[in-house]
């Protein structure tokens, strides 16, 4: 009998420390999660997806590639704010958006940067009829590049997607933008960035 019960205590004690194992590896998991896939302004990203008729996850995805969801980072060639914008784009989008009193120093305020690149997100996919892939390219190299790709054979067979990509960043890009769309689906769709532990 008291064999039983030691047999039972073991088991228990497996069990536990079973479970505890797994609770670690979970949050250790969480933790790699929120550092590899920030997510901040969720409410305003959802805001200009809805407006523009935009996977709130492909937004994300790019603000994340171009960003790391750091609103105040500026690269090299001058793009700045969470989505990466260049001065000529800005001035080029608030004017067809017809974005009354547009003042570029404000660029890096996150509700005027989102809605911007929301708004050219939008029309690189009205101009690539709904192609993600490549209003992404699109995003990363010009448009100008991505329309001289699809009348090239050497780039695209069909016209409407490319089989090859010249530039390799814009390749890895393209494929950075894709796995980053699928995990923010899972992100968002699960509420995950609703539990703070930072």
């Amino acid at each position: 009998m008291f064999g039983f019960f030691k047999l039972i205590f073991r088991l228990i004690r497996f069990v536990l420390g079973l479970l505890l194992w797994c609770a670690l590896f979970l949050f250790i998991g969480y933790i790699a999660l929120c550092l590899a896939f920030p997510l901040k302004y969720v409410d305003i990203i959802e805001k200009y997806s809805e407006k523009y008729d935009l996977e709130p996850e492909f937004v994300c995805a790019v603000i994340n590639t171009e960003s790391r969801f750091n609103e105040d980072v500026t690269s090299k060639k001058g793009a700045t704010g969470l989505m990466q914008i260049m001065p000529e784009t800005a001035q080029w989008a608030v004017k067809q958006m017809g974005y009354e009193g547009f003042d570029f120093r404000d660029i890096n305020k996150p509700e005027v940067n989102i809605e911007i690149g929301c708004w050219v997100l939008d029309f690189l996919l009205k101009q690539f009829n709904g192609n993600e892939e490549l209003a992404a390219a699109a995003y990363n190299a010009g448009i100008g590049n991505v329309s001289k790709w699809l009348d090239s054979t050497d780039y695209s067979y069909n016209g409407e997607s490319l089989h090859s990509i010249p530039y390799g960043e814009t390749q890895r890009y393209i494929k950075k933008i894709d796995l980053y769309t699928k995990i923010y689906r899972i992100i968002l769709r699960t509420g995950l960035y609703d539990i703070k532990i930072f």
